[in-house]
């Protein structure tokens, strides 16, 4: 009747596994980024060590993904000094802060423990597309 019938479209597989691709590519430099903005808001500055720690990997995985950002632009570093964001990734920090929060939001308001929606959001942020994250702000009241 009034409802709308869920249709899943035939997608071109080559097209969905290349955007999935792209889209794992992006996450670690939204991690690194939003970790970068986390540790200089919490304790005024990021370094190589923390965040190795953080995220469980060696220094050297920290060091090669830090000297792809710089590449890329999103992060300055000097050896043994700390890291900062630049303006571009000040802004890539604060999309992915926001995004992180309008799927937890969207998460918890259709009932999900908190604690595993947190966790959900960390990986659905950065898979998930702008027309759906623009669904789950509207539902949760938010704007996107």
């Amino acid at each position: 009747m009034g409802d709308k019938a869920v249709v899943n479209p035939r997608h071109n597989k080559a097209e969905v596994f290349a955007r999935l691709r792209d889209a794992h590519a992006r996450e670690v430099t939204e991690d690194y980024v939003e970790m970068i903005g986390d540790l200089i808001a919490e304790e005024g500055e990021a370094r190589s060590v923390a965040l190795a720690e953080r995220f469980g990997v060696t220094a050297a995985t920290v060091n090669n993904t830090i000297k792809r950002l710089e590449r890329d632009g999103f992060v300055t570093s000097r050896p043994y000094r700390a890291i900062f964001l630049t303006e571009k990734g000040e802004a890539l920090a604060k999309k992915c802060r926001e995004r992180h929060q309008i799927v937890y939001n969207f998460l918890v308001s259709i009932g999900v423990d908190p604690e595993i929606a947190e966790f959900d959001a960390e990986g659905i942020e950065h898979h998930v597309s702008e027309e759906t994250l623009a669904v789950f702000a509207k539902e949760t009241g938010r704007s996107y």
